[in-house]
């Protein structure tokens, strides 16, 4: 039943994971939604990524060591994590406030957030699947989900990590094994993984395939879906919003959500959201293994993210803070084969497919930009980094909450886009 501080009509800017899962809680509320994208569904972050719901590895962004290796190797285009020379002072800005988030102590604080949200990520998921109609598309159990090691010493980082969950109220189940009990549950690895983890209670999706089966699911139960929108302004009239397309073309609503990912900052600033929100991009292909493995497989050292997609087998990784529209760099991918290649055996990586760059949306603290604006009628939701897709229903969930005058959960609070 609608709220009687509910709006009756909600415009959500943006058919990624966020906007999709806003739609549909804003569904089982009862309201109307209108979702409009510049591009289509999926069309940014949401498509191309490794598809974990992962507690376990929902870590902050701005751990220590990001430091400790040092400046150098972040402007090396074979690195992780990569910085281009630039003198955008957006970026310059949002540089220096990441540097002065990875310390210990804010380090660890932030574990504790993600340890407080803990496994609702993953309930959100369950609840979309077991809504009506039901999606085609659900989650998948990770059975278990591996992580690969070239040495002892990066599985030990690893080990640190998680009793620092563990340390902050967290919880993660894993137990240590060799190279050889690796390489029989995934014969695909090759020599160069010496040793492994198992963690239990972990989930994934297929990208692509869950985020079709949302969109048909979130029309289906009513909403209007509108390609090719791109939002150029959101006005507040006092009573409600109008949102402002090119082409001369408006939406009129009682209320509007930006889930815009790596582009919140343009429509959102005027509304109080200060908060730099830089692109940090990532990079996929798939490949087609002589033995398809079968569970998703995680290289720490080398950030390195793969998950099986059915038919293919998807290879992630890369974080790079450049300009979200800048084409992508062939660098990167080949930064990708060579990190993963010793690690596997029977892969023809030059037989590659789905080549993919996404514009990730990150803060400086590495904590989302949910809720209410200054605006009481304009909702962001965004900068989740690398974390989109684990945290998106829940993300969804809280901005409907909120909308609707209903009590969000309460990890909410930890993300005030007006901080």
């Amino acid at each position: 039943m609608v709220s009687a501080k509910a709006p009756e009509h909600v415009v959500v800017v943006g058919a990624g994971i966020i906007g999709l899962s806003t739609a549909w809680y804003l569904q089982e509320h009862g309201i109307k939604v209108t979702v409009v994208d510049r591009g289509g569904v999926a069309s940014g972050a949401s498509w191309g990524n490794a598809g974990w719901l992962t507690p376990a590895l929902t870590l902050p962004l701005s751990e220590p060591s990001v430091l400790t290796t040092g400046f150098k190797a972040m402007f090396d285009p074979a690195s992780p994590l990569y910085i281009p020379v630039s003198t955008d002072p957006s970026l310059l800005k949002f540089l220096l406030g990441f540097a002065r988030n990875c310390t210990p102590g804010k380090w660890r604080a932030a574990m504790a957030v993600f340890a407080e949200i803990g496994r609702t990520g993953i309930d959100a998921f369950d609840e979309l699947a077991a809504g009506t109609p039901p999606m085609a598309q659900a989650a998948h159990p990770a059975d278990p989900f591996l992580t690969g090691f070239a040495s002892i010493k990066d599985r030990d980082a690893l080990v640190k990590e998680f009793h620092v969950i563990r340390e902050t109220g967290g919880q993660v189940d894993f137990t240590l094994i060799s190279g050889e009990e690796i390489r029989a549950l995934e014969p695909t690895l090759g020599a160069g993984v010496v040793a492994g983890i198992e963690i239990r209670n972990q989930q994934f999706i297929n990208p692509p395939a869950f985020m079709k089966s949302l969109a048909e699911t979130v029309v289906a139960r009513g909403a209007t879906l509108v390609n090719a929108f791109n939002v150029t302004d959101v006005r507040d009239t006092g009573s409600g919003v109008d949102v402002i397309g090119s082409e001369g073309r408006s939406l009129q609503a009682d209320a509007v959500v930006l889930a815009t990912g790596a582009w919140l900052g343009a429509l959102a600033r005027k509304f109080g959201v200060n908060r730099v929100v830089q692109a940090g991009r990532g990079y996929s292909f798939t490949v087609v293994p002589d033995e398809m493995p079968s569970h998703p497989i995680y290289f720490p050292a080398q950030r390195v993210a793969c998950t099986p997609l059915g038919d293919r087998f998807r290879v992630a990784g890369m974080m790079e803070f450049r300009n979200v529209d800048a084409p992508l760099d062939p660098r990167r991918i080949k930064a990708i084969v060579d990190a993963a290649s010793p690690m596997f055996t029977g892969i023809n990586w030059e037989d590659r497919a789905e080549e993919w760059v996404g514009s990730r949306p990150c803060t400086t603290d590495g904590f989302p930009l949910v809720g209410a604006t200054r605006s009481p009628r304009v909702h962001v939701a965004g900068g989740h980094g690398m974390w989109g897709i684990a945290l998106g229903p829940l993300t969804g969930k809280m901005v409907a909450a909120g909308i609707t005058g209903n009590t969000p959960p309460a990890s909410i609070r930890h993300f005030n886009p007006l901080r």
